[in-house]
């Protein structure tokens, strides 16, 4: 199957989205064809989309493409938080419609100078924690695991061990033989 190696970047990146467990993961997918990576793209969205997964293309460069990995429904349930908005209204974001407002990221990702930091809100962060890395330059956080904590650190951290051990369980299935659709939670 093409898609096997994309498939495996999913598992190991973004297995407590497919779990249903985060509503977003983000990785760089190294390729030899840009093509035969659209294909294998389009071919996860025709397995995943009936289960409320969505696999994007949010960045393309010569070897590798940024794979943005999504439960709209999800997504859009944290960019209503009125924290949540408030940071992305301050980044310029048009509203709050989750479309809207990936599309204005893939744009940020295309132009900014830099990596623009709000994008944890988009993979699921607590805003507090978002808004802390801007603010604090991604300096005096707390605790660090899957992102830099600012408050709260013993839930978060208690949070982090369930989804890596989620990952753990995927990667493990997965080795065994079950299919990336089987290993889908229906949204």
């Amino acid at each position: 199957m093409s898609g096997k190696k994309l498939e495996n970047g999913l598992i190991e990146n973004c297995a407590p989205t497919l779990a249903g467990m985060k509503s977003a993961g983000l990785f760089r997918y190294f390729f030899d064809d840009r093509g035969e990576a659209a294909n294998e793209i389009d071919e996860v969205n025709r397995l995943l989309n009936g289960r409320g997964v969505y696999v994007e293309a949010l960045r393309w460069d010569e070897n590798a493409v940024l794979v943005y990995t999504y439960r709209p429904d999800q997504v859009q349930k944290e960019l209503n938080d009125p924290e949540a908005a408030e940071l992305l209204a301050a980044c310029g974001y048009p509203d709050r419609d989750a479309e809207s407002c990936i599309r204005h990221l893939e744009g940020r990702l295309h132009h900014s100078c830099c990596f623009p930091h709000e994008i944890g809100v988009f993979l699921g962060y607590p805003p507090e924690d978002v808004k802390g890395f801007i603010v604090n330059g991604g300096r005096n956080c707390k605790c660090c695991g899957l992102w830099k904590v600012y408050c709260n650190e013993k839930e978060k951290m208690q949070l982090f061990h369930k989804l890596k051990r989620c990952s753990e369980i995927y990667l493990q299935v997965f080795s065994e033989g079950r299919d990336l659709v089987q290993m889908t939670v229906c949204a």
